[in-house]
C-alpha cells in the first residue's frame, strides 16, 4: 500500500503521536521511512537568524536530538532530514523529492494555540500537497 512514508516532527505532543503512527505504518507495510525536522526561519525572522549562525546551529541541534529520538523509537531504518525554511513548503518539497506515498504529521505543533483544531503548518500541508496526509 505504501512504499515510502514521510513523518514530520517538531517535537510537540501531537508530532510524537504522529511519529508513533508513522512508525507503526512503516513497520506494518515494510516501507522506507523518512523523518523530517524543519528549522522554521520565518518564525524568528530571517534577519535575526541570518545574523546569528549560532541560533540556527542551536535549532538544528534540537532537531537532530528529536530525530535521534525518533530513530531510537523505531525498529525500522529511518532516513532523517533537517531543512531550513518554511515548514509546510519544505515538508512538501521533501515528500516530492523522495516520492512519498504518505505524509504523517501532528495536527498541531509547538506554535499552535490550545483552541486550534488544526495548526497552520498542518493545514498548509493538507491544502497544498498532492499526496495523502494523516494528522494525529
Amino acid at each position: 500500500m505504501y512504499d515510502t512514508i514521510l513523518a514530520a516532527t517538531d517535537g510537540s505532543d501531537a508530532a510524537n503521536r504522529a511519529i508513533e503512527h508513522a512508525i507503526d505504518l512503516a513497520s506494518s507495510f515494510d516501507t522506507d521511512f523518512h523523518a523530517i525536522y524543519v528549522v522554521d526561519t520565518t518564525r524568528y525572522g530571517q534577519a535575526v537568524l541570518s545574523e546569528s549562525d549560532g541560533a540556527l546551529d542551536d535549532l538544528e541541534q534540537r532537531g537532530e536530538g528529536i530525530l535521534d529520538d525518533v530513530a531510537a523509537r523505531s525498529d525500522t531504518d529511518i532516513t532523517s532530514e533537517i531543512r531550513r525554511g518554511r515548514p509546510a513548503e519544505e515538508i512538501d518539497a521533501y515528500a516530492a523529492a523522495i516520492g512519498a506515498d504518505l505524509v504523517v504529521l501532528g495536527n498541531r505543533g509547538l506554535g499552535s494555540g490550545p483552541d486550534q483544531q488544526l495548526g497552520s503548518i498542518a493545514e498548509r500541508v493538507v491544502r497544498n500537497t498532492d499526496r495523502p496526509v494523516i494528522t494525529a
